[in-house]
């Protein structure tokens, strides 16, 4: 079943009043349940295709399909609240809020939906533990370690239960061993909760766990392939 299509998207950028085409046509659709990731050079569009997925930008033409709803239609308001209710995002950059617990980082997003007390504490614990964190939500970001901070960002894009999660280089400043547990813990979660998670990424660690790999060169699909699994 798809849950995400995209049909002929483009997107162009200014630079020094020169247009540079970032997507030149994109075709792709997304089922519920896949691994994947989209790989390619810098500059072949990978990022620029993530944050059109996630509304983060829009593009000039073409249309991205979440269910029935085309993203790129929404104004500013209806595009905000639909990100807060069907997209979980992961940047390589962690994204945490400071002066928050992991717990607090967590139950933030469900306190922006709208969710019971209660109810989302006690679902920030369960995504805590599920990450192998329960023993640190109550340490702030900067008590935590580069893996363990992407972990709580994993767990936070998890808490709004979203349709998809975007992760955009989310290796990039994790060591090997980080790294690995990461990917471990996402495919996991990935096979036995059927939770989508779509890669953008430079890292070869990512590549070879992914169970769909999707190859960009300037701003168009050249490969796409399922793995084996």
């Amino acid at each position: 079943m798809s849950i995400i299509t995209i049909e002929d998207l483009k997107k162009s950028y200014r630079d020094s009043e020169v247009a540079v085409k970032a997507l030149n046509g994109i075709n792709l659709t997304f089922d519920q349940g896949e691994f994947a990731a989209i790989v390619g050079p810098s500059g072949s569009g990978k990022t620029t295709l993530l944050n059109m997925v996630g509304g983060l930008d829009k593009p000039d033409s073409g249309s991205i399909l979440i269910g029935e709803v085309d993203v790129a239609k929404l104004n500013s308001r209806k595009l905000i609240d639909f990100r807060l209710h069907n997209i979980g995002f992961v940047f390589q950059s962690y994204n945490l809020i400071p002066v928050l617990t992991a717990f607090e980082n967590v139950e933030f997003i469900m306190n922006l939906q709208g969710v019971k007390r209660e109810k989302r504490q006690k679902r920030a614990v369960e995504l805590l533990e599920a990450v192998g964190l329960g023993e640190r939500i109550h340490s702030r970001p900067s008590k935590l370690s580069g893996g363990q901070q992407q972990r709580v960002a994993v767990a936070r894009a998890l808490a709004s239960r979203p349709r998809f999660i975007l992760a955009d280089e989310p290796t990039a400043n994790l060591d090997s061993v980080s790294t690995r547990n990461l990917l471990d813990i996402m495919e996991k979660l990935n096979h036995e909760e059927k939770i989508t998670f779509i890669f953008s990424t430079h890292d070869k660690r990512v590549v070879d766990k992914a169970h769909r790999v999707i190859v960009l060169e300037d701003g168009i699909v050249v490969k796409d392939e399922k793995v084996k699994i």
